[in-house]
């Protein structure tokens, strides 16, 4: 009682201090220099891979270096009139955008949705005033190429020598609340430690890509890329805003996450689709909904009439920032020192902020019975696959996987062995993995998290039948089944050897003296008998 009191005067504390620093204007120069003092760069694995030329995009920081094709000082005119001819789909995209013409925004009635764009202008403008990147009292007319991809402010910049991608901190220049919300996903931290202080989130993606000894040692770096092509979000904004339109309406809709948030083991996107909120979307929201209109008006001036994947996760207290692990709890997948710790006031508070969510459309009753259901379900699905695991981890332990002691290269470097290690979905030489720890390996990285997920996004089919639970009984089944014939095999093996060993020594090492004297009498009498049948006869 006296820790809980204590966990909920630390939480009230911190909760006065949060609102207080998110009421005062964020220090942009401090965030920014935590952002590159805590960027991991190559990370811990760094020697192990070298980067390609593709992964300049994902990382600009560490990898992008301006093109030498194109020599010379230009100007903002220069490039659009350049541009407008050979990437003509950038520059109509940028034409389309808000960037392009912002005295559209000024000129928006104060009865549309997007007159908050408005004071988002005078607050940007603002900034840059402080920064000393606009002059005092000059309104800005637009963000243009340079501006991003030269610096803010600049009239001219050398094509070979100062052309940058932009990143995230180059965003925040502008957009500095946004900035220092989604930075503010780092402070996150687990109460016993289930994940690393910052984990999981979007705010250090790419951390968890160049942190992971798999990534690193797989040799097929185009492959490997792939993860790039997600991970990148700690490094840029394009993901969600995608270039050159930089779209928020974009932004709000659920296909604005679908590219990373899809198949075997990130499927929130199909899961919310085949939900009663995605069918929703589908059939009422895409024609009727006014994705225009800011999260905390979409159901008042919106028109939602159910929740999107961005209403959902950017919400905390009623609130709406970029900061979106405020409510985690199971975060990327079921472990048990999770499971085992739901009562903690630290899962309670954010179950608490979950309910608080769905009664923006729920009864609170409906919204807790639901949760509920959703925790006991994954627990449920987390019981079957650490059984699973055990039955691996034993045969990895007695030496009974198949082709262990024979056939079992050991993955590149930094990867360490391991029975159903997570580097076994990626990687492959001979018997590693056998065919039983690549079941598991599935069991617990796909099917496990499509029963989460699907139970915590309510795609019923899903999580009940096609994707989770009725997955995770089939491999239960079969790694059963493998175990059994494994432990069998061994069995018969060392019954044959032991046979052997009787049939040629006997079953023991004491010498059987009586067996040998009545062999060496049964050879006396045999020569005996023989003698008398072959012995020639004597005449008469």
């Amino acid at each position: 009682m006296k820790t809980t009191l204590l966990y909920f005067l630390a939480t009230l504390l911190f909760c006065l201090n949060w609102q207080t620093a998110w009421a005062e204007k964020p220090d942009f120069e401090q965030i920014k220099k935590n952002y590159y003092d805590t960027h991991p760069g190559k990370g811990n694995h760094g020697e192990h891979w070298q980067p390609i030329p593709i992964q300049k995009y994902w990382n600009p920081k560490d990898f992008y270096t301006p093109p030498q094709t194109i020599q010379g000082e230009f100007s903002q005119e220069n490039c659009v009139g350049c541009h407008e001819a050979t990437t003509p789909g950038a520059y109509h995209a940028w034409k389309k955008s808000v960037h392009s013409d912002l005295a559209a925004i000024r000129n928006i009635p104060d009865t549309d949705v997007r007159a908050y764009k408005k004071a988002k202008l005078t607050e940007v403008e603002s900034n840059l005033h402080e920064l000393g990147l606009l002059e005092k009292d000059q309104p800005l007319s637009q963000v243009g190429c340079i501006d991003c991809h030269g610096g803010l402010g600049k009239k001219t910049i050398d094509h070979a020598k100062d052309l940058i991608m932009p990143d995230r901190a180059a965003c925040g220049t502008c957009h500095q609340d946004e900035f220092a919300e989604a930075e503010s996903e780092k402070e996150q931290t687990w109460p016993q430690k289930q994940w690393d202080k910052g984990h999981p989130s979007h705010a250090v993606d790419w951390a968890a890509n160049v942190e992971n000894a798999v990534w690193a040692a797989m040799p097929e770096r185009e492959v490997a890329q792939g993860c790039d092509s997600c991970h990148y979000q700690q490094n840029k904004c394009d993901g969600c805003h995608t270039r050159h339109t930089f779209s928020v309406a974009e932004a709000r809709q659920p296909e604005a996450c679908s590219t990373c948030h899809n198949g075997a083991d990130h499927n929130e996107f199909e899961n919310f689709m085949l939900s009663k909120h995605g069918t929703q979307f589908l059939t009422m929201g895409k024609s009727q909904w006014n994705f225009e209109a800011p999260l905390k008006d979409a159901i008042t001036k919106g028109g939602y009439t159910a929740p999107t994947c961005q209403l959902c996760h950017f919400e905390f207290h009623g609130e709406y920032s970029h900061n979106l692990v405020r409510k985690v709890r199971w975060a990327f997948n079921p472990t048990p020192g999770i499971a085992d710790n739901l009562n903690h006031p630290w899962f309670e508070d954010r179950k608490k902020a979950w309910v608080q969510t769905c009664t923006l459309c729920h009864s609170e009753s409906f919204a807790k019975a639901y949760l509920d259901t959703a925790d006991n379900g994954t627990i449920q699905g987390l019981k079957v696959e650490q059984e699973a695991k055990s039955v691996i981890k034993a045969l990895y332990k007695d030496g009974l996987l198949t082709g262990q002691n024979t056939n079992r290269p050991a993955p590149p470097a930094p990867e360490k062995d391991d029975a159903g290690g997570f580097f076994q979905l990626f990687w492959a030489k001979g018997n590693n993995p056998s065919r039983i720890e690549r079941i598991y390996a599935d069991m617990w990285e796909h099917d496990l998290i499509k029963h989460y997920k699907g139970i915590f996004h309510a795609n019923p089919g899903g999580y009940t039948y096609t994707e989770g639970w009725s997955a995770l009984m089939r491999d239960y089944a079969e790694i059963m089944d493998e175990d059994t014939k494994l432990r069998e095999a061994a069995r018969n093996k060392s019954g044959t050897d032991a046979k052997a060993v009787s049939t040629i020594g006997g079953g023991s090492d004491k010498t059987d003296y009586g067996t040998l004297l009545a062999g060496f009498i049964l050879v006396i009498l045999g020569l005996f008998v023989g003698y008398l049948v072959l012995k020639p006869k004597q005449d008469g």
